[in-house]
């Protein structure tokens, strides 16, 4: 097998590199660091060129991030849903990647491909967020350049010892691969347990669109509180007619004057309900007991037809690479 590897990626190294990259970058959960690490040993045996290595990698991101890019300009929000959904862990997706680019905004995709799961979210959301595409193609050439360039001089510097790595996985054959295959069904088989665990640990009694509806129309109208994050209502500004805006961390501050005998909905835009039922039970522990996260969210609510409303426009700040902030509602 070692052989055969070494084979194949002398005679079309380059070729499958950029492909391996490309095909990564794209969301596909085909692993490109061992390729590139093991074509960074070719390349110090003087196998493989070096600069058409890194060129064709960096290329291969850039094309791949540069769709990403595009696909969050024209879709906004829903490109993330998208990309989260099929996520192992869908129901963290949202939050950890808008508490990321919270606090990093477009220089996030400087070390995105270092961190997982942010690699494939991280350019349809600046996308989404109206980076502008000179300051995008900036940072995200100098992360790639910069992740390309870690990867291949790992495998450069460990030449020795990742030709023993192939000839031990060589020597090893179908057990090595079936050990590997394990490997990865017990990783698949922990992420699904711990989003289960974590869903069992919110179950709670939700409300509909339709007794939500209801309940306006009679006259019974409960306070109704969005949860969703600052950046995330940015990518995507409908809310419910009336809703107050809050988020996680601030729940208990926008509740502060409502009695708790008050009944209350909670929405969010993500997979389960997860941050609306998170600050439920925050709630609740305050002493609220009538408050119920809505299911199905905001998408919900718009696909039954109900109204929503649009937030004012955020400013944008004219300094590249830098996002509008939400202003004051």
């Amino acid at each position: 097998m070692a052989h055969e590897i070494i084979v194949l990626l002398t005679q079309y190294g380059v070729l499958l590199v950029f492909l391996n990259v490309l095909v990564e970058q794209a969301g596909v959960p085909v692993p490109a660091v061992p390729t590139l690490v093991v074509a960074g040993a070719l390349a110090a045996n003087g196998q493989l060129p070096l600069a058409s290595l890194v060129g064709a990698a960096v290329l291969a991101c850039l094309i791949a991030d540069g769709a990403w890019y595009l696909a969050g300009r024209r879709y906004g929000s829903r490109v993330l849903r998208t990309i989260c959904r099929v996520s192992l862990s869908p129901d963290s997706c949202v939050k950890q990647s808008a508490a990321r680019f919270e606090r990093w905004r477009g220089r996030v995709l400087l070390v995105a491909k270092f961190l997982p799961g942010l690699s494939t979210v991280a350019p349809p959301l600046v996308g989404a967020l109206g980076l502008r595409s000179g300051a995008f193609v900036l940072f995200d050439t100098l992360g790639s350049l910069l992740w390309v360039a870690v990867t291949v001089a790992a495998g450069y510097a460990l030449a020795p010892q990742i030709d023993r790595v192939l000839l031990a996985i060589s020597q090893a054959g179908t057990i090595a691969l079936q050990t590997m295959g394990v490997l990865l069904a017990i990783y698949v088989l922990v992420k699904w347990w711990q989003r289960q665990r974590l869903i069992r640990a919110l179950r709670m009694a939700r409300i509909s669109v339709e007794e939500l509806q209801a309940s306006y129309v009679g006259g019974n109208k409960p306070v109704v509180v969005d949860v969703r994050s600052a950046l995330s209502r940015q990518m995507d500004d409908r809310i419910i007619p009336g809703a107050v805006l809050a988020d996680l961390a601030g729940i208990d501050l926008a509740v502060h004057d409502v009695p708790v005998e008050t009944e209350l909905v909670l929405y969010c835009a993500c997979p389960n309900e997860v941050s609306a039922a998170t600050a439920a039970k925050a709630l609740m522990a305050q002493g609220y007991r009538r408050v119920r996260p809505l299911l199905g969210g905001l998408d919900a609510w718009e696909a039954a037809g109900y109204p929503v409303e649009r937030l004012p426009a955020a400013p944008v700040d004219m300094v590249p690479g830098k996002f509008p902030t939400q202003s004051a509602a």
